[in-house]
Parts: C-alpha cells; structure tokens; sequence
C-alpha cells in the first residue's frame, strides 16, 4: 500500500488534482480538524466530495478521528508547546481512539492520501498520522508526500 498526505494551502486546484491523479490515489481520507470552512476553498467537503468523484473519480472519507484535538492543535501554533510535545500527544491520542472503522476502510485500497490543510509535512498532524498508520497497521507501506 502507498499512503500519501498532502496539504491543500498554497496549491492551485490544478495542481492539487494533478498530484492526485498522477500518484493514482484511490481515496482521499481528509483528517482536518475543520473541513467545512469557507477558507478552505475548493477543499470544502461538500465540494471536494463532489469534485474528487467526478474529476478524478477518487473516494472521500472525513475522518475527523484522525485530527487532533483543538487543544493540542491552539498550543502548538501558539508555541506553548514544541513540535516534539505536539508529535507525543498526537501520537498518544491516536493510541486511545477507536481507529477500526478508519482502518477496515483503509484496508480495502492500494494507495490513500490523508489531506491537511498545511502547505508542507514536516511540521503537519498528517505526517505523523502516516507515520502512525505505517507502524501499527501497514508495515509494508511506504508513504510519500506529494
């Protein structure tokens, strides 16, 4: 399985569904703490959803029990907390969450993308969630940032 993240800031929607379809991504599982924001543009769920099948004909899920909470997410970017803090409580919310339901969905693709809203992944919930998704479940998967 390849699992892929991107994030949809600072792309063009040209872009972001290019990226998509040439890594020839199956679904589209969005782990943003907020995916119905007016400023999330073309990401909006309602949009994206719809755009996703019938652009690119890639599945969409919402899994918001692969965001992190509020509070964890306000104290990293108010720099109350490190990136190194931030990556622990993330990791161990991901530890005591139900992630079955995600999981058996993932299951039954050869290639997912979780999508955040940060422009790159070194500093993203999405990369750990890969990373976490990786370990506990998919050894074998090699993961890639587009």
């Amino acid at each position: 399985m390849k699992i892929y993240t991107i994030g949809f800031t600072q792309k063009k929607a040209e872009t972001f569904f290019n990226l998509l379809i040439n890594n020839y991504v199956e679904t589209l599982i969005d782990i943003r703490l907020n995916n119905k924001s007016q400023l999330a543009g073309f990401t909006k769920e309602s949009d994206l959803k719809y755009f996703l099948k019938n652009l690119c004909n890639i599945n969409y899920f919402y899994a918001d029990i692969l965001a992190p909470t509020q509070n964890i997410l306000n104290d990293y970017k108010q720099k109350k907390i490190t990136w190194e803090d931030y990556y622990k409580l993330y990791n161990n919310l991901l530890d005591n969450r139900d992630l079955f339901g995600i999981i058996e969905i993932i299951k039954q693709y050869n290639s997912i993308c979780l999508l955040c809203s940060e422009p790159t992944y070194e500093h993203c919930h999405r990369s750990i969630c890969a990373e976490y998704i990786k370990n506990n479940y998919f050894s074998e998967s090699s993961i890639i940032h587009i």
